[in-house]
């Protein structure tokens, strides 16, 4: 095993010399489990947790290793077994927040070039659900794909692919069937040598169906449409890193069934940059696209060219972020203050 067939490249190498010389090694997360992680060096595959001052000095999620991550592990003599003592700078980060009310991130996969949003062809569909996914792999630094499953068992193709396009401004959509492999060979330029792929969607879309094809196996248990609501089981139970025969890199994830934002400004603005390029045409400023007159996004919709679901998809976003703003401002100060208290009790007791 090579680190290049890892992914691992020039912004690594630099990244990591300065380790090398005190006897660490690189590797890349593929598996996590409850603060145990699986990582592969040039050497081997090892079972690592972080070291004591690692976990003494990360305070939020993204401190801790995730899925594609870069790290830097001490290995232990005689033993398939390391210790991670730091998380080389990572080049894209895909995250939500976590499900529940808890305000805290999860990091579904790092250092990932392409994001597949994987979407079935079938009643579950989400014009909304999509706008949300490109938001955050907009956020996350990576590419997105839309690929649509189950193209042979869709009777309107046409017009589905219309009713994407128009919230996906200029980012691929592919329809494709693992039955009838149609669409299939246009994925296979983006699972090039070296580049990591993430296969992100809800559950029972077809992730496991699209890894098992382009692993040529039967590695991802695939579970049958439930007849009753059309929507799929979870077959995918944790992320895990594969490599692909052709030298191709990808990441499967567990299906979403909540998809809250985090952290995701810059996500709105590539993702909704419709309605914020008409905006700069209202007559007010501070026009809330409601009733005002110049209002430059509502003419547009009533001339048909913008659909009045997609503004107030746009508005629900933007009152999501502004209370996860709230919410992450209030949860930073507090643990700023226990983290001072705590250093504070440690000199008392010195």
């Amino acid at each position: 095993m090579t680190l290049e067939k890892l992914g691992y490249n020039q912004y690594f190498h630099d990244l990591f010399e300065r380790f090398e010389k005190d006897g660490y090694v690189a590797g890349r997360v593929t598996l996590e489990h409850k603060r145990s992680y699986r990582v592969v060096t040039e050497m081997r595959e090892l079972l690592c947790e972080v070291s004591g001052k690692f976990s003494y000095e990360a305070t939020e999620r993204e401190d801790y290793p995730a899925v594609g991550d870069w790290v830097v592990v001490k290995e232990m003599d005689g033993e398939d077994r390391g210790i991670i003592h730091h998380i080389l700078p990572r080049k894209s980060k895909f995250s939500r927040k976590v499900a529940g009310v808890s305000t805290e991130e999860q990091i579904v996969a790092t250092n990932v070039d392409t994001v597949f949003l994987v979407n079935s062809l079938n009643e579950d569909l989400n014009i909304r659900r999509i706008e949300r996914y490109l938001l955050l792999s907009w956020e996350s630094g990576a590419n997105p794909v839309i690929i649509l499953t189950k193209s042979d068992l869709c009777q309107d193709l046409s017009l589905k692919l219309a009713q994407i396009e128009a919230v996906a401004l200029g980012v691929p959509v592919i329809p494709v069937s693992v039955v009838t492999e149609d669409g299939l060979e246009q994925l296979t330029s983006y699972l090039q040598k070296g580049k990591t792929v993430a296969l992100l969607g809800s559950s029972g879309v077809g992730k496991s169906t699209l890894t098992n094809y382009f692993l040529g196996d039967e590695k991802q248990k695939v579970q049958e449409i439930r007849g009753a609501d059309d929507k799929g089981r979870h077959t995918t139970t944790h992320r895990e890193l594969v490599l692909l025969p052709n030298g191709g890199i990808l990441i499967d994830t567990p299906g979403m069934r909540e998809l809250q934002l985090w952290d995701s400004d810059h996500g709105v603005s590539e993702s909704f940059s419709d309605i914020e390029e008409a905006a700069k045409e209202c007559r007010f400023r501070d026009c809330q696209h409601e009733n005002e007159p110049g209002c430059a996004v509502m003419a547009r919709i009533k001339a048909g060219e913008m659909e009045e679901g997609r503004l107030y998809s746009y508005k629900k976003l933007m009152r999501e972020l502004a209370y996860l703003d709230r919410k992450q401002d209030k949860r930073a100060q507090a643990e700023q203050k226990k983290r001072w208290k705590s250093i504070s009790s440690q000199s008392k007791n010195r």
